[in-house]
């Protein structure tokens, strides 16, 4: 499948969620596994085949403050999993109020996408009929797995993740090797408990395997 038919069969998917109101549509996956970027895409798919209001987030804007992240050492695989992410901001600023009962008023950013500043909460009000498209890591854990309205897993091996990440992160980071190190000691082991206790591909509605960018395969979720 080439990734343009890629996002034409995911929006295909998107588009047949009939929800009472807004559609909130999780990209889930590992590090570096083309999420951004499927979301963004699949974001202007849809743009360009509805007339429906579109919502794009980006849930690192999601993260705790670095200082309040104390019930694991900082630099563990357990903080990263399960201290990083503000999850009841993320639940009541933007997941919720899209959801039954929701007032549809929305913000879309908490802090910065380092985590290190907070952010003025700006609420926007979301039209009744709205698609929110959100990509991000462990989006599927039991705390949000009930906010989701149709949910996609993007799967790449462990050893993809590294490569990928290691090339990318060195960017920011000192060097390739401290950036492969950050991944062999945290993020990989922190998305290794994940995948073993959440098992995300299983609950997702659709699986993107996107180990080649050019020719991702697509396969039902929920198996």
């Amino acid at each position: 499948m080439t990734p343009i038919n890629l996002f034409s069969e995911l929006a295909d998917h998107v588009l047949t969620v009939d929800r009472p109101h807004p559609v909130r549509v999780a990209i889930d996956g590992p590090s570096a596994a083309g999420k951004t970027t499927l979301a963004d895409e699949l974001a202007d798919v849809l743009r360009e085949r509805t007339d429906r209001e579109v919502i794009r987030v980006g849930l690192d804007y999601f993260k705790k403050d670095p200082a309040l992240r104390t019930a694991y050492p900082i630099e563990s695989p357990e903080s990263y999993y399960l201290d990083s992410w503000d999850l009841e901001a993320m639940r009541s600023q933007l997941l919720v109020p899209l959801g039954p009962d929701g007032n549809r008023r929305y913000a879309t950013a908490v802090r910065s996408v380092n985590a290190q500043s907070a952010l003025a909460v700006i609420e926007e009000e979301a039209a009744p009929d709205a698609v929110l498209v959100a990509d991000g890591v462990f989006l599927q854990r039991p705390e949000l797995i009930q906010d989701w309205d149709f949910r996609i897993y993007v799967h790449v091996d462990f050893d993809v993740v590294l490569r990928r990440g290691t090339a990318r992160d060195q960017a920011w980071m000192d060097s390739a090797a401290a950036a492969e190190e950050r991944y062999r000691t945290r993020y990989i082991p922190g998305e290794r408990l994940y995948v073993d206790q959440v098992h995300p591909a299983s609950l997702a509605d659709l699986v993107v395997d996107n180990t080649d960018f050019a020719e991702p395969v697509v396969r039902q979720g929920r198996s």
